[in-house]
């Protein structure tokens, strides 16, 4: 008897978690962002230096592919973004350095942790975590 009541109450608990981060929530950039232009676009030195940075802060949340399943999704409120995904690489670069500078909790903002140009080689390693056709 106790562990049928301890596997129904390890399903609610799995359950209520699940829910909590489904929908997932729209997290829109201001319409103001989308005019910023990257000063560093198809920079493949920026690139490369974005993916060191991507390496020490993004992948714990995001995953290594960008998939938004790293290994700290489980005590996470939200569900981080797939970077891989249409949805993302339909932003364009202001909306992505935008969010990368504010963040969206638990996402945190990078706005005194990086400066603008490491945001911007950022945007330019997502760029290429694209879902391949």
């Amino acid at each position: 008897m106790k562990t049928k009541i301890s596997v129904i109450i390890i399903a609610i608990v799995g359950i209520s978690f699940i829910m909590a981060a489904w929908p997932p929530q729209s997290w829109k950039a201001p319409a103001s962002a989308d005019s910023k232009l990257n000063p560093l676009k198809d920079n493949a030195v920026a690139t490369k230096e974005g993916k060191k940075l991507y390496d020490q802060t993004c992948v714990v949340c995001h995953g290594v592919k960008g998939k938004g399943d790293g290994v700290a999704v489980p005590g996470l409120t939200k569900v981080p973004a797939d970077h891989s995904s249409a949805t993302v690489q339909g932003q364009t670069d202001g909306a992505l350095y935008w969010k990368i500078e504010n963040g969206n909790p638990p996402m945190p903002s990078y706005k005194a942790t990086y400066l603008p140009t490491q945001i911007w080689e950022l945007v330019n390693y997502i760029r290429t975590l694209a879902a391949k056709k």
